[in-house]
């Protein structure tokens, strides 16, 4: 038996440690869509941002989690490290997050012919990496 795949993307819950500055890092810096705030069972706040047929769940919960995640992006610790969303403008979308004080953990770089990425830190330390082909 196998999966029955319903939608040609997947989502992402990201629990927040500084959701006013996660907020405004994915819909002010990244310029994503908001799409709506949903009541959390248990307490908290689902905040859904669009990224094609995916969604970005930023998630404040009440009461806080008891833990962080290790830091230090894809060689520091095992577990998801980092996410990808293929963009079409890399570089603006680079020089936007280093103008709004975002790190850039990694520049615009070509890693193979026709591929380019950069690799940003969100407010809380998790790292997104941008894509661009061609």
């Amino acid at each position: 038996m196998s999966i029955e795949v319903k939608k040609s993307a997947i989502d992402i819950g990201i629990i927040a440690k500084d959701i006013e500055a996660m907020m405004h890092f994915y819909g002010e810096v990244m310029g994503l869509e908001f799409e709506a705030a949903i009541d959390m069972p248990g307490g908290g706040t689902m905040n859904r941002f669009k990224v094609g047929d995916s969604v970005i769940k930023l998630i404040e919960l009440d009461p806080a989690a008891p833990a962080d995640a290790a830091p230090g992006g894809i060689r520091g610790a095992t577990g998801y490290r980092y996410w990808t969303i293929t963009v079409g403008n890399l570089e603006a979308c680079v020089t936007k997050a280093a103008e709004a004080g975002a790190k850039i953990v990694v520049p615009a770089k070509v890693v193979r012919p026709g591929v380019t990425i950069a690799i940003i830190a969100d407010p809380d330390g998790n790292w997104v990496e941008l894509l661009e082909n061609g």
